[in-house]
C-alpha cells in the first residue's frame, strides 16, 4: 500500500460515521430544521431589537441538536442520553444566566429574562429537532413564537379594557418590555 492510498483510506474511515443515504438525510434534515426554527426565533428577538438575535438562536439550536444527534448516532444508551440532556440543559442554563442583568438594589430593575428563557426554549426545540421530534419542535417553537409575538399584544388589550395593573414589585412584568 502506497502513503497516498494510505492517506485516502483513512481520510475515508475518518468520513465514514454516515453509512448511507438515508441517514446522511436525517442528519441534513434535523440540523437544518434547528437551525431554521432558530432562525424564526431569533429573527423575531432581532426585529425587537434584542441582542440575542438570530445568530445566537440559530447557534444554540442547532448545537443542541448537534450535542443530541452525535451521541444518538453512537449507539448511546437511554439512560446515557438522559445525562447528556441534563448536561445540555444545565450548559445552556449557565449561558442564559449571562443574558440577566440586575441593575441597581431595586428588583425590578431585571434585564433579559425573557432572553434567557427564549434561548432555553430554542436549546429545547434544537434537542428535539437532534432526537427526530421535528413535528414537537415545530409546534414548540411555533408556541414560543405565539408567546413572544402574540401575547405582549394581548397583554396590552387586557390592560386597555381592565385598566394598568398596580406596581406590587413584580419583576416580571417590568422585565416584559426589557427582554
Amino acid at each position: 500500500m502506497s502513503w497516498r492510498d494510505d492517506v485516502l483510506d483513512t481520510l475515508a474511515s475518518e468520513f465514514s460515521d454516515v453509512g448511507d443515504a438515508g441517514q446522511l438525510t436525517r442528519i441534513v434534515l434535523r440540523l437544518t430544521l434547528a437551525g431554521a426554527l432558530g432562525f424564526v426565533l431569533g429573527f423575531e428577538r432581532e426585529q425587537q431589537g434584542k441582542a440575542a438575535g438570530v445568530r445566537t438562536h440559530m447557534l444554540v439550536a442547532i448545537g443542541s441538536a448537534m450535542f443530541v444527534l452525535v451521541p444518538q448516532q453512537a449507539g448511546i444508551v437511554p439512560a446515557d442520553m438522559s445525562r447528556v440532556i441534563q448536561g445540555l440543559v444545565a450548559g445552556v442554563g449557565f449561558l442564559c444566566a449571562g443574558t440577566i442583568l440586575k441593575q441597581g438594589k431595586d428588583e425590578s430593575h431585571v434585564q433579559g429574562l425573557t432572553t434567557a428563557a427564549g434561548l432555553w426554549m430554542t436549546a429545547a426545540i434544537g434537542m428535539a429537532c437532534g432526537l427526530g421530534r421535528e413535528a414537537t419542535a415545530v409546534t414548540s417553537a411555533l408556541l414560543a413564537l405565539a408567546v413572544l409575538a402574540l401575547v405582549p399584544r394581548l397583554v396590552s388589550l387586557i390592560e386597555r379594557v381592565a385598566g394598568q395593573p398596580k406596581n406590587d414589585g413584580d419583576t416580571e412584568r417590568g422585565e416584559e418590555d426589557k427582554g
